[in-house]
């Protein structure tokens, strides 16, 4: 058990001081989580994963959903890790074959996630992963698509939200589990 210091995890410290911050972007007014940073910290990186991995361990998760792009980094490893598939969740007509659409507003333009007829079966436990959490717009998407497919979605993931996202918040009442608060 890792010694907590002043009642944070020292993982979730590292975590948070190795993601940055990159003003206006990708425009005016808006201040961009960069997690690409992190990767290039390789225990920072096996930090984030093993978290994951431990609370969902034992939750009965038989798919990992992946947002395109940056939850496809996390996903893969975080569902090798607790013995599940790995579903991608792609931005239209990346994937070959028949797929099921959701389009969604973001805070700056509208997007639609794809995934492959089948990629999933009902009654499925799926845990949705991606970087960041900013309005919940994608994950929101993303629990309505794999929801149409019959899935149960358990909780979404991230490694970075806003404030408000840290605590007990619910999109689609589903519960957000979040690492660290963006940093401004």
């Amino acid at each position: 058990m890792l010694e907590e210091e002043n009642g944070v995890d020292p993982r979730l410290q590292a975590i948070s001081a190795a993601i940055r911050v990159v003003p206006h972007f990708p425009k005016p007014g808006i201040m961009f989580n960069d997690i690409t940073t992190l990767l290039l910290r390789p225990k920072v990186f096996k930090d984030v994963v093993e978290i994951f991995v431990d609370r969902y361990r034992d939750m009965g998760i038989s798919a990992v959903a992946g947002i395109e792009a940056r939850g496809f980094i996390f996903g893969p490893s975080i569902a090798l890790g607790i013995g599940a598939k790995f579903i991608p969740l792609r931005k239209p007509k990346k994937l070959p074959g028949e797929v099921i659409s959701e389009a969604y507003v973001l805070e700056y333009g509208t997007d639609c996630l794809e995934m492959h007829v089948g990629a999933v079966h009902p009654g499925e436990r799926v845990l949705v992963i991606d970087d960041l959490v900013a309005t919940g717009g994608t994950l929101c998407a993303a629990i309505r698509l794999l929801e149409r497919a019959g899935a149960e979605v358990v909780e979404c993931a991230c490694v970075v939200g806003l404030p408000k996202f840290k605590g007990r918040c619910r999109l689609n009442g589903k519960p957000v589990y979040v690492l660290v608060e963006c940093r401004r």
